[in-house]
C-alpha cells in the first residue's frame, strides 16, 4: 500500500533538500559569476520542500526499500524563485539508524547539477553532505559536493544547501 507523508517532520535531501515559509535570510550567491566554469564557487541556496512522499514496503515502519520522491523549490536571499529540486531516496537500512541513498537533480540558472550520497538522520532532520556527479549547460563535467543543514520544519522543512563546486 502506498501513502504520502506530509513534509512538516520528514525531509531528505536532495536533497533534499524539503512552505509557506516565513522569510528567512539566506542566501543564493555566486561567488564565482564572473565566470560560470571558475573553479572554487560556492553558491548557497535556500530548498522549501514542496512534495515529499514515502512509499514504505511496511506501512507504519521505517524499511529496507522504502522509497521517498521529493521536490522542493530552491530560492536566493531575497526569496526569489531560482530553481528546483527533483530526487528519489531509497532506504538501504530501517529502524531507528535509518540510512538513504539519494540521487538529486538541482535545475538552477544555466543548467543542472546532480547529486548523489547517503543521507543518515531522515527523522531527526540531521545535516549531509553529498557528492556533485556531473551537470549541464554552465555546470558541465561539474565536481564538487553540497552540504546541507534543516533550518526550519514548520510549517515545512526548510533547508540551505552549500554546493561547493571544484
Amino acid at each position: 500500500m502506498m501513502r504520502p507523508i506530509r513534509a512538516a517532520c520528514l525531509g531528505t535531501a536532495t536533497l533534499v533538500t524539503l512552505l509557506a515559509c516565513t522569510p528567512v535570510a539566506a542566501a543564493a550567491t555566486d561567488t564565482g559569476s564572473a565566470q560560470a566554469r571558475d573553479k572554487g564557487r560556492i553558491i548557497t541556496v535556500l530548498a522549501e520542500v514542496q512534495q515529499l512522499t514515502r512509499f514504505p514496503v511496511t506501512p507504519g515502519s521505517v524499511s529496507q526499500g522504502d522509497v521517498v520522491v521529493v521536490r522542493s523549490d530552491l530560492f536566493d536571499e531575497a526569496h526569489n524563485k531560482v530553481g528546483e529540486t527533483h530526487g528519489t531516496c531509497t532506504t538501504t537500512r530501517g529502524g531507528a539508524d535509518e540510512a538513504e541513498q539519494c540521487i538529486v537533480t538541482y535545475t538552477l540558472p544555466g543548467g543542472q547539477l546532480t547529486v548523489q550520497g547517503m543521507y543518515f538522520n531522515y527523522l531527526d532532520q540531521g545535516p549531509f553532505d553529498n557528492a556533485i556527479t556531473g551537470g549541464t549547460g554552465k555546470y558541465e563535467k561539474a565536481r564538487g559536493s553540497v552540504h546541507s543543514d534543516t533550518i526550519a520544519t514548520d510549517p515545512k522543512v526548510v533547508r540551505r544547501f552549500t554546493i561547493h563546486l571544484v
